[in-house]
């Protein structure tokens, strides 16, 4: 007879024993084979810890537990459902679902939201979640550390007056809008995100100098209310309130800020050496042009400092700006959290992002339907932050970008895919219909015409092709084949008219240039080529 209960000093061993015959010695989570980890969980407030006990051979048949000061600060009534595993002998009995049902049972009045990161490689898990009235809000690319590197489902449920206390309308910039749509129509919520289209991200500026916090400048950022108890923009577990023991006892470090050797700011991070991931929990700035400053220091020290293979970070749902600079800087929506956080008098959406510092690679994915759905969104903003740092890299040589400010320049190559073509490889044919222009990168790319055996012209890297039949929509006049391995920038018709409609001010400067450039080309190429198209 299988019995749920909360878990007694004594079930220690047989918890330790359940995670060894699931997962060997390799499980992710370590501290789940430490007996004086364990039994802090069982003693601790902050976390329920449940059993399933086989009474008839007082063996434990699973265990499975709800942590409350993992995931989002202590007062935001948070939960992390998790660590649930059956032992092998008691699979297929029905023991998961019933520790699964325990457990929302035991925390009805104690959270507001509760989470769950559900493994892609075992449907069961998102099977039994959903089942149990948790939605697919988030996708979330190789986060943990198993005998390779494997990606997760984020999955919510909500409880008490955790949906009636949500603010309403958040401020989203256009690359969360797809993902938020799908998130808030999966938990049941009508889609009320308004899009912003105009917020600058926050400034470039390197004017200052950068520590790791010690006691000499704790009071300093203390004082500061900005990020800290005002206009907060991101959120996690920690805040620098909650002192240096606490900090250090969840292995979090803060880089601090300083100009003319005065404190101006700090972003609070944990670093998980294990998992070689980090999660950004506080931003605390003085002014607008430290904040970017923080957040650039910080990948750039994970990238080359720490061996940082993933990083995440909480964005309030109703800071744009704070959005779009994380954007720039490689984080890619890849969660929407509807009611997420306890703020003054209401609870705020947030939007988890993901910065992926390694190459994607996800292995075989075990979706059902709604996370397939969420997965695609996802998967399609790192596919297009994979292409930003190649055309930004090029910008200089390509003028299609002239004139643009940083701004603009980061919304118009947001819209771009890359392709590379292999020598003599047809980037597009004569009389073939196009929606397409295309930017070359690197290579080159010969124009022909007729039957010529010879190129009539040559588009460099930094020069666009197909721009007249994508403008105008008629067939192409000539026939392009990349001379060399050959890179392109490639922007569709489609998604061009999209980006003008909404950024007048761009479009003024692209049809400008397109302009410009198809001139020169005129001039270069001679009278035997009346258009390049």
């Amino acid at each position: 007879m299988i019995t749920i209960r909360t878990a007694q000093v004594e079930d220690v061993a047989g918890i330790s024993d359940v995670f060894h015959s699931c997962y060997g010695d390799d499980y992710t989570y370590p501290e789940f084979y430490d007996a004086h980890y364990l039994l802090k969980m069982v003693c601790a407030d902050t976390t329920l810890l449940l059993v399933a006990e086989d009474t008839e051979n007082k063996r434990i048949a699973g265990t499975a537990s709800v942590l409350m000061d993992n995931t989002g600060a202590y007062s935001d009534m948070v939960g992390e459902f998790g660590r649930l595993a059956v032992h092998p002998d008691y699979r297929n009995q029905g023991v998961g679902k019933r520790v699964l049902q325990a457990r929302l049972a035991h925390v009805q009045d104690r959270l507001h939201v509760g989470l769950m990161d559900a493994r892609v490689t075992h449907p069961y898990t998102v099977k039994i979640a959903s089942k149990q009235g948790f939605a697919c809000v988030g996708f979330l690319p190789q986060k943990y550390n198993f005998s390779r590197r494997e990606s997760l489902v984020q999955m919510v449920r909500y409880f008490g007056q955790a949906l009636a206390l949500r603010k309403n309308h958040p401020a989203i910039i256009p690359e969360v809008y797809p993902l938020a749509h799908a998130a808030l129509g999966n938990c049941g919520l009508t889609p009320d995100a308004v899009v912003d289209e105009h917020s600058a991200p926050y400034p470039y500026c390197h004017d200052f100098d950068l520590q790791t916090l010690t006691t000499d400048g704790y009071a300093s950022l203390i004082r500061m209310e900005r990020g800290r108890v005002r206009h907060r923009e991101i959120f996690g577990p920690l805040r620098l309130q909650y002192g240096f023991f606490k900090l250090h006892a969840t292995h979090a470090q803060y880089l601090v800020a300083r100009q003319g050797g005065c404190v101006v700011g700090a972003v609070g991070f944990i670093r998980d050496d294990y998992e070689h991931n980090i999660r950004i929990f506080e931003l605390i700035s003085l002014n607008d042009e430290v904040i970017r400053f923080l957040l650039s220091s910080l990948v750039e020290r994970a990238r080359h400092e720490y061996g940082t293979c993933y990083m995440e970070l909480d964005v309030s749902a109703y800071a744009p700006r704070m959005q779009r600079t994380a954007l720039e800087l490689g984080f890619v929506p890849a969660a929407y959290l509807p009611s997420m956080v306890f703020d003054a008098v209401e609870r705020l959406d947030v939007v988890k992002m993901v910065n992926l510092l390694v190459p994607l690679d996800l292995g075989p994915l075990a979706l059902e339907d709604q996370a397939r759905q969420i997965s695609d969104i996802v998967l399609r903003g790192f596919v297009e932050s994979q292409i930003l740092p190649v055309i930004r890299r090029a910008v200089d040589e390509l003028t299609l970008f002239n004139g643009l400010n940083e701004e603009q320049t980061n919304r118009l190559a947001a819209i771009f895919t890359h392709t590379v073509l292999p020598a003599d490889g047809p980037v597009f044919k004569a009389g073939e219909a196009s929606h397409q222009l295309y930017v070359v990168t690197s290579g080159s790319v010969g124009i022909f015409v007729a039957d010529a055996s010879q190129a009539v012209g040559r588009v460099n890297p930094g020069e666009c092709l197909g721009e007249v039949a994508m403008l105008t929509g008629e067939p192409h006049s000539a026939t392009a084949i990349a001379l060399e391995e050959t890179a392109c920038a490639v922007l569709s018709r489609q998604d061009l008219q999209c980006l003008i409609r909404q950024r007048p001010d761009i479009g003024v400067l692209i049809y400008k240039n397109l302009a410009l450039g198809l001139g020169q080309k005129l001039r270069r190429s001679g009278p035997a080529v009346t258009q390049l198209g």
